[in-house]
């Protein structure tokens, strides 16, 4: 029956996937604009792809060679699954970010031909949603493929790598963890490399232009704007596609193993009751399959319909009817799923073997905290970032009081911001634990991701709208059609922000139900001794290892943003200034890119070595100190890095906007804030972001190589 049910999620991952390749092709065939547009276009879409190309030439390298390590010593089909996992990550991230590069300069001669904001967010949408539907459709076909190929998930089987045999390695689980693995691997050097690569040009194009030589922000003559462009598709896009995929994914596979983990545990106590048990674990399995199905099939129809609909000229209102359909179907039809894994089970099994207080509806209710978790995280950032409400606009009204006034706010915005977005995790898991235990907790994880498509979509539509608005500027149209961009890319900075915080709440989320599943997976009651020395100590490592990796990060990004200053200035002689010869755009975009690599393998490591080490050398209970610190730090630290930061951006903006009377462009104020958004730009773009993926991938390296720590720990 389960395989019935298996094609009909695959079914919908085929038309999704039908009308990702409908809306690409459509694009491609709208015209580009002028050939200034179409030229400058082309230097944006071929930096792009080489940087990627030459990015994936070392993913390549440790996938191949980590996919070895797994298939030799863990579990013999894993390193083809962490392989897959890889694949389909990359496949969803290149694909968002090629239909990024055509989208934009579509968008802005949209803008150009109609003068109209309506019709100009549809083609930025859909655009977007190319992105957002290869993120939920490529990560979900990834899973569903695995479990047809090598066989449904079991409680049953055990088994060992090519060269060794491991005492608890249950194949079919470390099958899909090494998937969920693969998929974070790409992620964290995505969000790592793009992060260092858009940041830097960023920064160094804003001092050079706003600070250096009060030129426009997206002035051509200035070659480290080309450089910006291009990392805004490297990172906004394809970056994100990784990092949202990856969430998704890894709440799936913690759900499945939670679900193997509890039939384990209660199978050797109620023997009399192992068929009814049967069926509940059926329904555990099936049940995280069809939500995410669901959710797909919502977000297909939530954005088929703000395609096919005529936009009014609030393109926030038209954004969020999207999201509001997607994530309503997502709620109708996961209750549907409920009904069919588990309204014909053991009522008496669910509530008193399973403590599922509501029964078989349990676990859709956990679904929907975690769905009306994510669209609170969003409301609460929106309301943080965005120029529409007080914390952004006092931000702005302390720019003319100089820098020190501008970096002390925002900061207090981004440390006040952190409170009730952690309050609505700490709710919402606290109560999907009690209506249905860990497992309810990882259906609440899921629930927030389950309609992810549109999430991404909506997120995508930003650096679209952004590009668009540069294009505008750098291709000198007219002031009319920079009017609509920058409408647009105001927008798109808020969704942005908001994307940053679904990413960051999915990510606690997930973690969460990783660290349970970690847990489950060594000790047969579930339970992790937080008095214990060795998980104390573990956590405090795990919380400095945190700070470490954002001032790695941080580091690094200054270092390359202070090389492309310098090398800008070199080229912004006078006759460049002048307009009457290009600066070497091909130059800056190559020590953009070189800078990145560089400083991409080290952190991307990191996170995986990290939880290798401890658990060989310190144990298992040592490891799980570890996440657990680490997470209660980075949740928090990402959230006031991310909100921080767009605050930043969005008061300079509501400056730039002339909101602020007496104090427009070129203004000592508008440096203030220009000076708060460089500081918020690698907050909200290189660390928030990466500590998601920091934190989730320790979490799934941990949770797939339990069993070898178990096996082989120096010090017992």
């Amino acid at each position: 029956m389960s395989t019935v049910w298996y094609i009909l999620v695959l079914a919908v991952i085929a038309a999704t996937i039908g009308y990702v390749a409908y809306n690409f092709v459509r694009i491609r065939k709208m015209p580009e604009g002028t050939k200034e547009m179409a030229e400058m276009a082309g230097i944006i879409r071929s930096g792009a792809n080489t940087f990627m190309k030459t990015e994936y030439r070392t993913i390549i390298i440790v996938v191949i060679l980590l996919a070895a390590v797994f298939s030799l010593f863990v579990e013999k089909t894993s390193g083809i699954t962490f392989l897959f996992g890889a694949l389909m990550s990359s496949c969803a991230c290149v694909i968002g970010m090629r239909s990024a590069t055509y989208a934009n300069v579509r968008t802005a001669n949209k803008a150009r031909e109609s003068l109209s904001i309506g019709e100009t967010v549809k083609v930025a949408l859909r655009g977007g949603s190319i992105s957002g539907l290869s993120v939920q459709a490529f990560g979900l076909m990834g899973l569903v493929a695995v479990l047809l190929i090598f066989g449904n998930v079991r409680h049953d089987v055990v088994g060992g790598g090519i060269l060794t045999t491991l005492e608890g390695v249950n194949p079919t689980i470390m099958r899909v963890s090494t998937y969920s693995l693969g998929c974070s691997l790409v992620a964290m050097f995505n969000r790592v490399a793009g992060g260092n690569y858009t940041k830097a040009a960023d920064i160094s194009a804003d001092i050079l232009a706003k600070v250096r030589n009060d030129l426009p922000e997206d002035d051509s003559r200035v070659p480290n704007v080309i450089a910006d462009f291009i990392g805004d598709n490297v990172n906004d896009i394809a970056g994100n596609c990784s990092d949202l995929l990856e969430s998704f994914v890894a709440t799936i596979s913690a759900t499945l193993m939670i679900a193997v983990i509890l039939f384990q545990q209660y199978e050797g106590r109620f023997t009399d009751t192992r068929a009814a048990l049967e069926g509940v674990f059926s329904g555990t399995i099936m049940y995280p399959i069809l939500l995410a199905g669901a959710g797909l099939l919502s977000c297909l129809l939530g954005l088929f319909y703000a395609a096919i609909k005529n936009m009014s000229n609030n393109p926030s209102r038209e954004l969020n009817l999207a999201t509001w359909i997607s994530a309503g179907l997502t709620v109708i039809l996961g209750l549907g799923a409920a009904a069919v894994c588990f309204a014909n089970v053991d009522d008496a099994v669910l509530k008193d073997t399973y403590s599922w207080t509501a029964s078989w509806a349990s676990p859709w209710i956990c679904a929907v905290l975690g769905i009306g978790s994510g669209v609170a995280i969003g409301s609460i950032t929106e309301y943080y970032t965005s120029t529409d409400f007080r914390p952004t606009r006092a931000l702005a009204e302390m720019a003319p009081e100089g820098e020190a006034f501008v970096i002390t706010k925002g900061d207090a915005i981004g440390s006040r911001s952190c409170l009730l977005p952690v309050m609505v995790i700490g709710i919402a898991l606290f109560i999907s634990g009690k209506l249905a235990g860990t497992y309810g907790v990882a259906l609440a994880s899921l629930g927030m991701l389950a309609f992810v498509g549109t999430t991404v979509s909506i997120d995508a539509f930003g650096p679209i709208a952004d590009n668009a608005g540069g294009l505008a500027e750098s291709c000198h149209l007219d002031a009319s059609v920079r009017v609509i961009t920058d409408r647009l890319d105001a927008v798109g900075n808020t969704t942005a922000a908001v994307g940053k915080g679904f990413a960051i709440g999915s990510a606690a989320f997930a973690t969460v139900s990783l660290i349970v599943s970690y847990v489950g997976n060594y000790s047969s009651e579930m339970t992790l001794n937080i008095a214990s020395f060795v998980v104390v100590s573990g956590a405090i490592i795990g919380g400095a290892l945190v700070e470490y990796f954002s001032a790695m990060l941080t580091d690094n990004t200054i270092e390359s943003a202070k090389l492309m200053a310098d090398e800008g200035d070199q080229q912004l002689t006078p006759e460049v200034l002048a307009g009457k010869k290009a600066p070497d755009y091909n130059r800056m975009i190559s020590l953009a890119a070189r800078q990145a690599l560089k400083k991409m393998l080290v952190p991307s490591v990191l996170a995986m070595i990290i939880p290798v080490i401890g658990g060989f050398v310190f144990g298992v209970e040592f490891v799980g100190g570890l996440l657990i610190g680490a997470t209660i730090v980075a949740i928090p630290r990402a959230l006031f890095m991310g909100n921080s930061g767009g605050a930043f951006d969005n008061a300079k903006k509501y400056i730039e906007s002339g909101a602020l009377r007496g104090y427009g462009k070129g203004t000592a104020a508008h440096k203030a804030a220009v000076t708060g958004d460089t500081v918020g730009d690698t907050r909200k773009d290189v660390v928030g972001v990466a500590l998601d993926i920091f934190i989730k991938t320790m979490s799934t390296v941990a949770n797939t190589l339990v069993s070898v720590f178990r096996n082989f720990t120096l010090i017992r």
